[in-house]
C-alpha cells in the first residue's frame, strides 16, 4: 500500500511544481489555446497556454517509476529496495503514454495551424487504432481470459478477433469520451482523478484477494502494479487541477485527455471490469451520448436537441456560470464512481468474498 501513496505523492507533486515552468515555457513559445467561434462566451479564454498534459504524462510516469524503489526494509529499517515491473502495469502505461503521443500530435498541429482544428478525423482515428491494436496485441501475449466482463468475468467467451475488436472500441471510445468532457476549466482533470480513485481502491482490493478475482489478474498481470499506476494518474490530475482549475492557467489539451481516456479504459480491460467502467465514468459517458444525440437529431430531423452540445455547453448557454456547471458536474461524477464502488463491493459480498 505504501508504493500506492508514494506513487500517488510523486505524481502529484511532479505536476504541481513543474506545470508553472511549464506555462512560462508555453507562453514563451505563443503556444495558446485557440476556442471555437460557436462558444463565444469563451473568447477570453483564448491564447491561455494549452498542452499542459505533458506535464501530467511526465508526472505519472515518474511517479509510476517511483513507486518500484524503496528505501526500507520489512523489517523497518533503510535499505535499498526494488519491486520489479509487471506486464499489468506496463501495458495500462504504454496506453496512457501512447494515447497521449496521439493527443500530442494533434495539439502540435492545432498550434502550427493556428485553428482548433489538429490532426483530421481519419487520422486522429487511425493513430488511436494503431496504439489499442499494439495494446491488444501485447495483452494477447498474456493468459488473460478473453472474455465479457462486470466487475468480474461473466463467463461469456469471446473469439480472439471479437475481444480484438471489443477492445479497440474501449480504448477508442473512452479516449474521444474524456477529450468530449474536456471543455471547462478543471472538468475532466476534477473528474479523472474521482474515477482514478476509484480504481485505486478497486485494483488493490483484486490484489488482496486473489482466490476470489483469480490469480491471473491479482498476481500475474499484478494488479498492485494497476493500483500504483492508477494512484499515479490520480494524483497527477489532482496536481494539475490546481493550475487549471477555474479560471484556468493552463489546458491540458488532447495530449492529456486522449492519455486519460486510454489509460483508464486500459485499466478497465486489465482489471475485468469492462462493463463497470460506463458506471464509474458515468460523467464520460454522458458527454458523448449528448454529442451523439445532437447530431443525429440534426440529421434526422433538422432540429438540434440542445442549445449547443457537447451538454456542459448547453448549461452555460442557458445561464449557469461556467464554475457552477464544473461543481453540478464533479457532483455527478461523485455519484457516479460512488455507485460503481458500491457495485464492485456488492457483488464481492454476495458473491462469496466474505
Amino acid at each position: 500500500m505504501i508504493s500506492m501513496f508514494s506513487s500517488a505523492a510523486v505524481a502529484f507533486l511532479v505536476t504541481l511544481v513543474l506545470t508553472p515552468y511549464a506555462i512560462r515555457y508555453l507562453r514563451s513559445r505563443s503556444i495558446g489555446q485557440f476556442i471555437q467561434e460557436e462558444v463565444g462566451d469563451h473568447f477570453h479564454k483564448h491564447g491561455t497556454t494549452t498542452m499542459g498534459g505533458v506535464v501530467l504524462v511526465f508526472g505519472v510516469v515518474i511517479g509510476y517509476l517511483v513507486s518500484h524503489v524503496s528505501f526500507w526494509t520489512s523489517l523497518g529499517g533503510l535499505g535499498f529496495g526494488y519491486d520489479g515491473f509487471t506486464a499489468g502495469g506496463l501495458l495500462a502505461l504504454m496506453a496512457f503514454v501512447g494515447m497521449g503521443a496521439i493527443g500530442f500530435v494533434d495539439d502540435y498541429q492545432k498550434v502550427f495551424q493556428e485553428r482548433n482544428l489538429g490532426l483530421n478525423k481519419s487520422g486522429k482515428f487511425l493513430g488511436q487504432l494503431f496504439i489499442a491494436a499494439v495494446f491488444v496485441w501485447a495483452l494477447s501475449r498474456t493468459e488473460m481470459p478473453l472474455d465479457i466482463s462486470f466487475t468480474r468475468p461473466l463467463g461469456l467467451g469471446l473469439p480472439a478477433w471479437a475481444f480484438t475488436i471489443w477492445a479497440l472500441l474501449a480504448l477508442t471510445g473512452t479516449a474521444n469520451a474524456v477529450n468530449i468532457t474536456d471543455g471547462l476549466d478543471g472538468l475532466a482533470s476534477g473528474a479523472s482523478a474521482l474515477v482514478f480513485g476509484a480504481y485505486t481502491i478497486m485494483t488493490y482490493w483484486i490484489f488482496r484477494n486473489p482466490d476470489f478475482y483469480g490469480s491471473f489478474i491479482a498476481q500475474d498481470l499484478s494488479a498492485l502494479d494497476v493500483a500504483r499506476f492508477s494512484a499515479a494518474v490520480s494524483g497527477a490530475t489532482l496536481g494539475f487541477l490546481w493550475w487549471n482549475a477555474a479560471p484556468a492557467k493552463i489546458f491540458m489539451g488532447d495530449v492529456g485527455s486522449q492519455a486519460i481516456g486510454g489509460g483508464l479504459a486500459a485499466v478497465a480491460l486489465l482489471t475485468h471490469t469492462h462493463l463497470l467502467l460506463p458506471i464509474l465514468a458515468g460523467l464520460f459517458v454522458w458527454e458523448t451520448v449528448t454529442v451523439i444525440g445532437q447530431i443525429a437529431s440534426f440529421r434526422l430531423t433538422g432540429k438540434r436537441i440542445l442549445l449547443i452540445a457537447p451538454i456542459h455547453h448547453h448549461y452555460e448557454r442557458s445561464g449557469w456560470p461556467e464554475t457552477t456547471v464544473i461543481v453540478r458536474f464533479w457532483i455527478i461524477a461523485s455519484i457516479c464512481v460512488a455507485l460503481g464502488l458500491g457495485i464492485f463491493y456488492g457483488d464481492f459480498v454476495t458473491g462469496g468474498g466474505l
